[in-house]
């Protein structure tokens, strides 16, 4: 397995590192603390930063990059389901488990959103709970109001 190649990149939400195998962005995550490794300019890279910079601007609505999560079969499906929510619509949990084909798998299926290695492009901020409250989320609850914000308002940020 070739080693990682990772970038820091500023958001609006704080610094986001981000890493790519040289074929596809394997991992988008909030960084709590400065990290220590040599920021790449992969071309992947390069293209994320720019394409989140778009979407954060409101301009973009989708992401054109080649992406590679890694996790279990169940976790591939359920982030690969995450991916055909339209943006600026949430989902709930029920829902998405209900998608899945299995609608006794809710928490399942949270705890699978919950590891998504990709934020934002697998737009795992789109699924809320059943009664209307945002859930959880692994960048936290504030990040994620902020992006179900701006995908409702684009314009106005």
């Amino acid at each position: 397995m070739e080693p990682l190649l990772n970038r820091l990149i500023d958001t609006p939400l704080g610094s986001m590192i981000a890493a790519t195998d040289g074929d596809a962005i394997v991992s988008l995550d909030f960084a709590d603390e400065a990290p220590d490794f040599p920021n790449s300019d992969h071309p992947l890279l390069l293209r994320l930063e720019k394409e989140l910079g778009e979407y954060f601007a409101g301009k973009r609505r989708t992401f054109d990059l080649p992406l590679a999560p890694r996790g279990t079969p169940f976790q591939l499906a359920v982030w690969e389901r995450l991916r055909t929510i339209p943006y600026g619509e949430t989902i709930s949990y029920a829902q998405e488990a209900e998608r899945l084909g299995n609608p006794k798998a809710v928490r399942a299926v949270a705890s699978a959103n919950g590891r998504n290695p990709i934020s934002i492009l697998i737009p795992c901020h789109r699924v809320i709970a059943t009664g209307g409250g945002l859930g959880g989320y692994s960048g936290g609850v504030e990040k994620k109001a902020f992006l179900l914000a701006l995908e409702r308002h684009p314009k106005s940020r």
